[in-house]
């Protein structure tokens, strides 16, 4: 009779833990959803929010846009060409003789553009304010933005991070017109690496009549290894369209620091 107690308790203790067992799974799954789509409202806050300082912008209809590249994607087949709708709800401005591009330099083009507004980057145009330093993916079978499991810049090729600043530098090398700007670091044996952004998408963008000049401002410390000289560069400038002219300018890291420092001093002082 005892026996047959004890076993009846065993049963119930073990349905109990099995129900407390359930139970837990259920809350962890609740709690990892409403983690997730914080994720998901954060992102699209901050996406919303960095938008809403462009006067004029769309912001509903470039978000919109904007997710059909990647949302329910695999993370690593989002090809550049998925980001064709949100380039065409927020167009870059063909602007002449303000374009700065750059390549292993961004700190310093960015001090510099950030107290000058004589040049602006792709960081400065819409598309490129608003992601700037963000990361997301999509995942198969999920309508979500994610933050975090995303492939890295170099995991796979397609990455929507990856695939996006592609996209978005071959539309604003489209818009470079006149007199362009490029600083390179003068601290690296080859300032021009044709596997960059810069030298595998955005100068082949350059076409003249359009483009006139391409102006090299090459950042250099007080123990510089390159010059204006270098093999990488002289490949640069031979593979610049027919009609673009070429120029170099060998141009200290103090010295652009100071001229940005000074508001008084025209941006053709700088170099």
């Amino acid at each position: 009779m005892e026996s047959g107690l004890e076993r009846k308790r065993g049963r119930r203790k073990l349905i109990i833990a099995v129900i407390l067992a359930v139970l837990v799974v259920v809350v962890i799954a609740i709690i990892l959803a409403v983690i997730l789509s914080r994720r998901d409202d954060d992102f699209k806050r901050e996406f919303m929010g960095r938008c809403q300082k462009f006067k004029g912008a769309n912001c509903r209809t470039i978000w919109d846009a904007f997710q059909q590249a990647y949302v329910n994607q695999d993370p690593c087949e989002v090809p550049p060409e998925a980001y064709d709708p949100v380039i065409a709800a927020a167009p870059m401005e063909s602007a002449c003789n303000t374009l700065m591009f750059w390549s292993k330099t961004k700190d310093v083009v960015h001090h510099f553009t950030g107290k000058k507004d004589c040049f602006r980057t792709v960081e400065d145009s819409l598309l490129g304010s608003v992601l700037d330093g963000l990361v997301w993916c999509g995942k198969k079978g999920s309508n979500e933005t994610f933050t975090t499991g995303c492939p890295g810049w170099t995991e796979c090729e397609k990455n929507p991070v990856r695939s996006f600043w592609n996209r978005t530098s071959a539309a604003f090398g489209d818009s470079a017109c006149g007199d362009v700007t490029v600083m390179l670091n003068g601290s690296l044996p080859a300032p021009f690496d044709e596997r960059s952004i810069f030298g595998s998408i955005e100068v082949k963008r350059f076409t003249s009549p359009k483009v006139k000049a391409l102006n090299v401002v090459l950042v250099t410390q007080e123990n510089f290894v390159t010059n204006c000289t270098n093999a990488s560069l002289q490949k640069l400038k031979m593979g610049l369209d027919e009609g673009i002219s070429y120029g170099c300018s060998e141009v200290p890291e103090s010295k652009i620091e100071w001229c940005a420092s000074a508001p008084e001093k025209p941006c053709a002082f700088c170099w």
